[in-house]
């Protein structure tokens, strides 16, 4: 079995579940980020980050509801782990730092918190809250931030109940292509 067999398996088995205080399962919320990177142009790469970015989500296996019991799963350590043995920096560091994304945007956009779903709200809190300036300047340091901040953008948006979206093997080839390049 490939690792996108493998990948494609683990959404097929653990995706169904409901995502996290949303009215989306895991699955259609990474297709619908995936295809909102797609709609903007992004690279291979970064349309399969998009798809993989709460991979860890589906490996840690943990509640629906852990957020409501006062736990950070930490799926993006989690996701970025288990994706570093298969690809690349393009698609690892965009889901290691898509967490830190939110915390920075939360720091430096006005608005931007005001605008997370509840759940992301409760999240966020558990993931440390905004960022201060220091560690906002630390962020904007890592080479795949703006990769992150793009990722954290489409998140935010992929939370749609229905919206008819392309499936898992649409993005085959862009998974293929990412790990050929790794």
């Amino acid at each position: 079995m490939t690792v996108i067999d493998q990948l494609f398996a683990l959404f097929a088995e653990k995706g169904s579940g409901a995502y996290f205080g949303e009215d989306v399962t895991e699955t259609a919320h990474a297709l619908q980020c995936a295809r909102l990177a797609e709609e903007a142009g992004a690279d291979d790469a970064l349309v399969a980050a998009a798809l993989l970015h709460d991979v860890g989500h589906l490996l840690h296996g943990m509640s629906e509801n852990i957020a409501k019991e006062g736990l950070d799963g930490q799926h993006e350590d989690a996701g970025a782990e288990w994706l570093q043995k298969h690809f690349g920096p393009a698609i690892v560091d965009p889901v290691r730092l898509h967490v830190a994304a939110k915390r920075y945007l939360c720091a430096v956009e006005p608005g931007y918190h005001d605008d997370l779903s509840p759940a992301s709200q409760l999240s966020l809190r558990l993931q440390g809250g905004p960022f201060t300036p220091e560690e906002a300047k630390v962020f904007e340091a890592e080479p795949w931030y703006q990769s992150a901040v793009a990722v954290r953008r489409w998140d935010d948006e992929a939370k749609i109940p229905g919206l008819l979206v392309p499936d898992l093997e649409h993005y085959r080839p862009k998974l293929e292509a990412a790990l050929l390049a790794r």
